[in-house]
């Protein structure tokens, strides 16, 4: 059975190596390129994207894909959309593969808005020290709102897409530690955290950390996705759909 996965998510990968060496199956992982050095998966890879809609049209017919699974960052909200008209052109069976979001605990003092413009709002005139975790393309509308001091942490090297005077970036990637978020925190004075609602556990520390030390947290929410696209919250059961699918097979 012939799988496309499109990925750039945690749980992309753990369903790739819950595939792999799965001779019934044959997937192939499809990864946007923002990341210039992704960790190896022990399944086929393929780097870049398909040219729209109808370029994915093509790709599922050419390579005869059987099942497209959706593991798409929570923000990716183009590609879910190109995923599910591609796959209704095509007539292939397409399954969201989907986080749940972090909702609010007590104790956590959020700030929920629905775009990046809005946060940069809700960061206020005063100056402030932000944690900024919304990835490097996120970054430019911060530019916006000079006064403030950003620590910036991102996987990749920002370059120039946030041209302000008090700047301190950080390299890391995912899984983090709640600890070791605190510490950050502590040490460089942080006094707001602004973040995506990603979902998930291996960023989830910043959050437990900021409710421990009692700081705000403006979070974006998620953009809209494809609402009439089958769903599930685990490579597990993204896996046992696949199995049912394939049983199905003449």
């Amino acid at each position: 059975m012939r799988i496309l996965i499109l990925g750039g998510t945690t749980e992309a990968s753990t369903l790739a190596r819950l595939l792999a060496g799965r001779t019934e199956f044959s997937p192939l992982l499809s990864m946007a390129g923002r990341t210039s050095d992704p960790r190896p998966l022990p399944i086929p890879t393929r780097i870049g994207g398909f040219g729209g809609v109808q370029g994915l049209v093509r790709f599922l017919t050419q390579e005869r894909i059987e099942a497209v699974l959706d593991a798409t960052h929570p923000f990716a909200a183009v590609m879910s959309r190109n995923a599910a008209e591609a796959c209704v052109i095509a007539r292939v069976p397409l399954l969201a593969l989907r986080r749940p979001s972090w909702t609010v605990q007590a104790g956590d003092l959020w700030i929920e808005v629905s775009s990046m413009e809005e946060a940069v709002d809700a960061l206020g005139d005063e100056s402030r020290r932000v944690f900024l975790t919304v990835g490097r393309l996120e970054l430019p509308p911060f530019a916006a709102a000079p006064q403030h001091t950003y620590l910036v942490r991102t996987i990749e090297p920002i370059g120039d897409a946030l041209p302000v005077a008090n700047l301190i970036a950080i390299q890391d990637r995912a899984p983090f530690d709640e600890v070791a978020e605190r510490s950050l925190m502590e040490r460089e004075r942080v006094e707001v955290v602004v973040t995506k609602n990603s979902g998930g556990t291996v960023t989830y520390p910043k959050i437990a950390a900021a409710r421990a030390l009692g700081l705000p947290v403006i979070i974006v929410a998620r953009p809209e996705k494809p609402r009439d696209v089958e769903e599930v919250a685990s490579a597990e059961a993204a896996l046992e759909w696949l199995e049912r699918r394939h049983g199905r097979t003449p």
